[in-house]
């Protein structure tokens, strides 16, 4: 009996061995196996990036990704079966499916687990979706207990690393859902599904769960480093396009300009007083009353010559870009067109009211706006064709793009069963801003290569940055509270593959502090956001219930004045660094705004901390974020200097800005901060270049630039130059030049210069400047100057 017994358990094993052998085929990106009652797919898309599809047995699962625009690409892939193990590698990773559980596990190439699903992890349950049978799709990860992970989107929730966090992922004012995650142990998963999402991480479990899916589809990237892991996303989901050099001057808003006269008036007044700008943004209500909401015309009486205005303003060698909607009013053309095609949507949207006060009654009649379909390419096409013949023929030189989450008020179940061209809103929910900026992004650059796409927009989705897109991160309240919470909420949105990111100097909502701009406190938080600003892709002035202009704070000579004024010439001054940290942002998937933890992954302080930033890989930024200078009586004391204490990551050493002073890294320092100082430090190896003064950015040619080196490690830099503002870069037109610093030799090397464009200089001057404590720069030139040299394209050695 124990023989028979034997034979048959041995019988058992080899039909289950071939059994899992016949449940799987080989594919040319993978494999396509049968386990646990669903059908699992692993296709590599490249040798790093692998998409998961899962999905029950018997169903379907067709789906054409709005956010993934690369193909996969055959790739090499040993595949082999041990029991009921289906092993996959390639040159970069390996992936293993258990065919008894469906469950699959990433590992490097030495055997290390890099992240795994939990057995059963995969949930499918049937639902109804508008009159659609479909799932709530889930899928659940196993992440180590002190494995750090970021991204997610924008959330305002002061945290650093996402980890015990439950976050429902929808667009809205002031939360853009982008489910992309990545971890300090060198991968990323993008969660491909574009309907209302719960992310929740607890000690038993990582899940993603969404509303609607044919099935479980994401995407693992293993770039080795958080660089690597948004080059593979963007090798997915679309590389970033340069801005014009303008977009990274100072930009001056308010809600809103009411009159033509008004608007070029600020410009005026800024040139007059000879502070720094290089554009203006008109908020909603050029075209007249609610019914006429985005009409895309200036319909209100007080703008009565709207190419007079764009030209005046352009005369000032200013910008000018202008409020556009997702939405539109019932009197306005484009509302009539969309509505004969059933292109608009049928839910509560802003502005609920037909008047333009606030709050509005409920009495008052209804606004009848609704919002209209991005999903549809004809609705795109229209959408483009007003806002080409009303307001791009005006010479308008950007768009901001308000309300792409949309805003959607007195939330509904039934809301989303709206039909949409690629199903019910409830299924594409979180894609809206992908696809409104998109069809303004893609027909712009079908009609002009002229003038490069600018878009500020509210929301984003993967992929968005595609599409010459800078996000901002909602209508905020102005409290000091809220200026902590940008770092983490900006450098966690950049983590997510997206690296332009701004937010409202001063807050949008300022009506907390009474007296607005003269208000003590107020005036000493915005400075202090002001500073922040400086240093975030975008410097931008915008809110309500108080002017921002830098004369309605004051006038020259006092602290207030002064201090914006100092930050917003610093911006200038970076202005070389920035655009070249621009281009390694389109060139080499790199980012702007940057965690500490994407380059100090050895340091462990850094994983969660959420007071810090980099922008770019040389200047660390530690936002103020406390007040300091206003007394309880409410009036601005500065008999006591304020302190602030800066965690310097280690691994480098670490130069003050302001005194030339070092530190070791790994330390933290107590920094005296003044109200017109922000700690800032810069990495030892920097070579920083440092721009004329000047009223725009393009006001002067880059002939004449300083060159600061920071000794105590070797160090380069590639600044890069074109035309600023067309696509001619996309063909070629454009020139680098390298310079090496190598420390041991305390020789500065400026290589010979690399591509040429129309009008490119021919001989300039670098003033060489090696950083001491003696000689601390800080926001003015040198008056110290080591070494100067014409350069005149070929290469020059400078010994130090």
């Amino acid at each position: 009996m124990k023989q028979q017994s034997f034979f048959f358990l041995a019988i058992g094993l080899f039909s289950g061995t071939v059994l899992f052998a016949q449940n799987y085929k080989k594919t040319d990106l993978g494999v396509n196996a049968t386990t646990a009652n669903m059908d699992v797919e692993i296709q590599f898309y490249t040798p790093e990036t692998v998409r998961i599809i899962k999905h029950p047995q018997g169903s379907t699962f067709k789906k054409e990704s709005l956010s993934v625009i690369a193909k996969a690409q055959k790739t090499a892939v040993d595949v082999k079966q041990e029991g009921s193990l289906l092993i996959l590698k390639s040159k970069a990773v390996q992936v293993n499916v258990d065919q008894k559980t469906g469950a699959v596990t990433f590992l490097d190439l030495a055997g290390k687990a890099l992240l795994s699903e939990k057995d059963y992890g995969s949930q499918f349950t049937p639902t109804n979706d508008a009159g659609s049978k479909t799932f709530i799709v889930r899928q659940a990860f196993r992440l180590d207990p002190n494995e750090a992970i970021y991204g997610l989107g924008i959330y305002q929730r002061a945290k650093m690393s996402q980890r015990n966090q439950k976050l429902l992922l929808r667009q809205d004012n002031l939360e853009d859902a982008v489910p992309v995650m990545q971890s300090i142990k060198g991968y990323g998963i993008f969660w491909d599904n574009y309907s209302p999402t719960y992310f929740n991480d607890n000690t038993a479990e990582t899940s993603f769960e969404s509303e609607v899916g044919d099935g479980v589809d994401y995407y693992f990237m293993y770039g080795k480093n958080a660089d690597g892991v948004i080059g593979q996303m963007r090798g997915l989901t679309g590389q970033v396009p340069m801005f014009p050099l303008w977009t990274y001057g100072f930009w001056q808003s308010r809600e809103r300009y009411e009159s033509q006269k008004q608007l070029v008036d600020v410009v005026k007044k800024y040139r007059e007083l000879q502070v720094p700008l290089d554009g203006i943004i008109q908020d909603w209500q050029y075209w007249g009353d609610n019914y006429e909401w985005n009409s895309m015309e200036f319909l209100n009486p007080e703008f009565p010559n709207p190419k007079k205005m764009v030209d005046d303003v352009h005369k000032m060698n200013a910008h000018m870009i202008i409020s556009i909607w997702a939405s539109f009013g019932p009197k306005t053309k484009p509302f009539q067109v969309m509505k004969d095609k059933g292109m608009l949507m049928d839910f509560v949207t802003w502005p609920p009211r037909a008047v333009n006060t606030w709050p509005a009654k409920p009495t008052d009649p209804v606004s009848g706006v609704k919002v209209y379909d991005p999903y549809n390419p004809e609705a795109r096409d229209i959408y483009w064709e007003y806002l080409n013949k009303g307001i791009f023929s005006l010479g308008v030189d950007g768009w901001w793009m308000d309300s792409t989450d949309p805003d959607h008020l007195d939330v509904k179940e039934s809301d989303f069963d709206n039909k949409t061209y690629l199903g019910s809103f409830r299924k594409v929910r979180n894609a809206f801003p992908l696809m409104t900026v998109g069809g303004v992004y893609d027909h712009q650059r079908a009609t002009t290569s002229d003038k490069r796409v600018f878009i500020l927009t509210r929301s984003a989705f993967a992929g968005q940055q595609r599409y010459g897109a800078n996000t901002w991160s909602g209508d905020i309240v102005s409290s000091w509270e809220t200026l902590a919470k940008q770092t983490p909420a900006g450098v966690n949105f950049s983590l997510t593959g997206i690296p332009y990111w701004n937010a409202d100097i001063g807050g949008f909502f300022a009506g907390g502090f009474k007296g607005g701009n003269q208000n003590p406190e107020y005036k000493e938080l915005y400075l202090r956001w002001a500073q922040f600003g400086a240093f975030t892709p975008m410097m931008r002035s915008h809110g309500t219930d108080t002017p921002r202009e830098i004369y309605n704070f004051g006038k020259k000579g006092e602290w207030i004045y002064d201090g914006i004024e100092k930050y917003i010439n610093l911006r200038y001054s970076l202005l070389p660094y920035i655009y070249a940290n621009a281009w390694q942002v389109t060139s080499s998937s790199a980012s702007m705004m940057r965690a500490l933890v994407m380059d100090f992954p050895q340091d462990e302080k850094v994983w969660d901390l959420n007071t810090e930033f980099m922008l770019g890989n040389s200047i660390l930024v530690t936002p103020v974020t406390k007040s300091m200078y206003t007394n309880k009586d409410g009036k601005n004391d500065f008999s006591k200097t304020g302190k602030q204490d800066v965690y310097l990551p280690k691994g480098t050493g670490w130069y003050d800005f302001w005194t030339g002073q070092t530190h070791n890294g790994g330390t933290t320092v107590t920094k005296e901060v003044p109200v017109d100082i922000i700690p800032l430090y810069i990495k030892a190896g920097t070579i920083l270049p440092f721009g004329p003064k000047v009223q725009y950015a393009t006001e002067k040619k880059w002939d004449d630039l300083e060159l600061r080196v920071y000794a105590g490690a070797d160090g380069e830099f590639t600044l890069y130059e074109d035309e600023n503002d067309n696509y001619n870069y996309e063909k070629g037109a454009f020139a680098t030049i390298k310079f090496n610093w190598s420390d041991k030799n305390k020789t500065l090397t400026i290589n010979d210069v690399e591509g040429k464009f129309p009008g490119m200089l021919t001989s300039r001057k670098f003033n060489v400047v090696l950083v001491t404590p003696q000689k601390g720069t800080g926001n003015a030139k040198s008056s110290k100057i080591d070494k100067t040299v014409t350069y005149t394209g070929k290469k020059l050695t400078i010994k130090l």
